[in-house]
């Protein structure tokens, strides 16, 4: 459980717990639900993509872009803290994202953007290891997204979340375009 500990809430865990063997999972706040819960799956989504960008960092030798992608990493965390707890959960101590988050990611991607050649029609995913892992880790928000999407249509979410993820997307689209031209690796176009 990524969130566990974020809120204080559990200072000490042990890594299992035997609460979960019977195919629910405890919200900050106390609620249990389904592991298939809509909430599980859109903050266990977010987790993923988490995971996925650690991947493409890895591979990445520019150390600007590596600590973006921390940054990113770590607003990411509070985002999974904050869907794992209900709006309704009193006295949950969670920090819960603005749309004030997507911000940073807007002035990266302008900041990127004014090393690339204009787009001049779609380009397949790919190029060098790391722009392939960053298209990865695109589709991989997306879907995050998505999830995030459907659940804030059954229960009230924080805004921010869905405004961060939908600037994420655009911005690893962005940074493996990046990846791409500091390698020399040139963006293969899509064709009919």
């Amino acid at each position: 459980v990524p969130y566990a500990s974020i809120s204080g809430l559990a200072s000490l865990m042990k890594i299992y717990t035997r609460r979960g063997d019977e195919g629910e999972t405890g919200l900050f706040g106390g609620q249990r639900v389904p592991k298939d819960d809509l909430r599980i799956e859109a903050y266990g989504t977010v987790d993923e993509l988490n995971a996925v960008l650690g991947v493409a960092a890895a591979g990445m030798e520019n150390s600007e872009l590596t600590r973006m992608i921390g940054k990113i990493q770590s607003v990411l965390f509070e985002i999974g803290a904050d869907l794992a707890t209900p709006v309704s959960a009193s006295g949950a101590a969670v920090t819960r994202v603005s749309a004030e988050a997507a911000k940073q990611v807007e002035e990266w991607i302008d900041h990127i953007e004014q090393d690339l050649d204009p787009l001049k029609n779609f380009i397949l995913p790919g190029g060098s290891p790391s722009a392939a892992r960053l298209h990865h880790a695109r589709t991989v928000c997306r879907r995050a997204e998505r999830r995030v999407v459907t659940l804030s249509g059954r229960e009230k979410i924080s805004k921010g979340v869905i405004v961060f993820l939908n600037r994420l997307s655009d911005f690893l689209f962005v940074l493996a375009r990046e990846e791409n031209r500091r390698s020399g690796t040139g963006e293969l176009p899509w064709k009919k």
